[in-house]
């Protein structure tokens, strides 16, 4: 079975990334480096196939900006609040796993959400189901379904912000859609 032949200029930013992650391993910047680390890196995506990442085409950095200050934040507020767990409840301390299916079904829009919520305290990224665009998260501090329901608005908001930042056209459309129905 042949696979279809990926052109060069969709294999590029898996390239630039390998070659960077390369020099980052060996602590190099050099030419030499980058250039073997090119070669290594052309060789790789060519030898082991990986389904190229299919990007959106928009960018929208007004929207990535507030993204941003959201994002630490939360971040702040979220380690503040693992930190005082820890502190007051300890080991008795009650955890959830909660599932939250996503409105995308875009494999580059559903790992941002993924990354972005797992980078956040409290909030871990156990299993994503593909078929349906779930993620199951593991969460600190959830003893009640009202708890899950918050954990959900919280993911489905941070998606988001996402489709503003870089979702397709049809996600936007669909994203504006469903605010309009509020």
């Amino acid at each position: 079975m042949s696979r279809q032949r990926i052109p060069l200029i969709t294999e590029l930013p898996l390239v630039i990334w390998l070659v960077l992650v390369w020099g980052a391993l060996w602590q190099d910047f050099s030419a030499g480096t980058l250039v073997f680390g090119a070669i290594i890196a052309y060789v790789v995506v060519n030898v082991f196939y990986l389904p190229p990442v299919e990007l959106t085409g928009r960018f929208n950095i007004l929207w990535l900006i507030p993204f941003i200050g959201r994002f630490l934040v939360k971040l702040v507020a979220a380690s503040a609040e693992v930190f005082w767990l820890a502190l007051t409840r300890g080991p008795r301390l009650r955890n959830a796993v909660v599932a939250v299916e996503l409105r995308s079904h875009s494999d580059f829009l559903v790992t941002a959400t993924g990354h972005a919520i797992s980078l956040i305290p409290g909030s871990l990224v156990l299993e994503v189901d593909r078929s349906t665009s779930t993620l199951y998260l593991h969460c600190l501090n959830v003893t009640s379904s009202e708890d899950a329901e918050v954990v959900r608005r919280d993911v489905l908001a941070t998606e988001a912000w996402l489709v503003r930042i870089m979702g397709t056209r049809a996600d936007l459309a669909s994203l504006r859609a469903e605010e309009a129905r509020r």
